[in-house]
């Protein structure tokens, strides 16, 4: 029975890459030509990439017997999913379906990675480490995804507002095919708000984060905090969108600047998730050997 539910997982990873592969062609070619059934595809497709993400992780709670996110395949799945569905909901609730142009990209280079450097063996469900095994890994896991997710957000939303301001300042000078492709995007009053508005969500869930990680590393190392790499980097991430809110609540930080603060937030994001576990040794080392990865 495992055999056919370890297929059928397979099944619908393939069919999330190949739906989520087609809705990012799709939102590129809907900003380039403006032709709507090409915008109603991506979402569909989207959509679809989804429910199959879903499957893939309801699926392998049934295989493994608890939670999927305990090793590098499964939080990566459930990133994907908290970028997709964060996402999804930004596109109907504003209406803003090019930022999809943007974000899928994201799901997709994380797909990839999957794809390139864990083998099938890899992505077998295993069992639990001692280490991990506390029912703080569910809080701070699912606040690591969907604060993620959001932060992938804010981040397309950065650099739509980076190209329609050097639009805008070009003007004329710009080419007439980039000026039709940025007309999709909405003025940059409304992406800044919109920005601001996700890391707002997204900004106490990487707090809570912190809290169950420490409060799950005293569980599992006898220690809230040791200065281990992974736990100074989400602090570096926490203090940057900190910075964030603060610049704009207290001086008015609006515009290019913090578009640029959601950039380099997003980076430290993709550094403390991927660069540090595979560079910077620490208590977190031990998950890359054994295909742990710690968030």
């Amino acid at each position: 029975m495992n055999q056919g539910l370890q297929n059928l997982e397979t099944s619908s990873f393939y069919i999330m890459l190949m739906a989520y592969t087609l809705s990012m062609l799709f939102y590129w070619a809907w900003i380039g030509t403006k032709k709507d059934l090409m915008g109603r595809f991506a979402t569909y497709l989207t959509i679809v990439g989804l429910v199959a993400n879903t499957a893939a992780i309801i699926l392998r709670m049934i295989i493994a017997g608890r939670p999927p996110l305990s090793n590098a395949y499964e939080f990566l799945l459930t990133f994907v999913w908290g970028i997709t569905s964060v996402y999804l909901f930004v596109e109907f609730r504003y209406k803003l379906k090019a930022l999809g142009a943007f974000v899928m990209p994201i799901s997709f280079m994380i797909l990839m990675f999957i794809i390139m450097s864990m083998g099938a063996e890899e992505r077998i469900a295993q069992s639990i480490p001692p280490a991990l095994k506390s029912k703080w890994i569910t809080f701070h896991v699912v606040t690591a995804m969907f604060s993620y997710g959001a932060f992938a957000i804010s981040f397309g939303l950065g650099i739509m507002y980076l190209l329609k301001l050097s639009r805008e300042t070009n003007g004329k000078t710009a080419k007439s095919q980039a000026q039709g492709i940025i007309s999709r995007f909405p003025d940059l009053e409304t992406i800044d708000e919109l920005s601001y508005k996700v890391i707002g969500f997204a900004f106490p869930l990487l707090t809570l984060c912190i809290i169950t990680g420490a409060i799950w590393a005293n569980y599992a190392w006898g220690t809230y905090w040791s200065w281990d790499p992974k736990e100074t980097w989400s602090l570096i991430t926490w203090i940057i969108y900190a910075a964030y809110l603060h610049a704009r609540l207290m001086y008015g930080w609006k515009g290019k600047r913090a578009a640029w603060m959601t950039i380099f937030g997003f980076a430290a994001v993709l550094f403390t998730f991927f660069g540090v576990n595979y560079f910077l040794p620490g208590l977190h080392s031990y998950a890359v050997s054994q295909n742990i990865l710690i968030v």
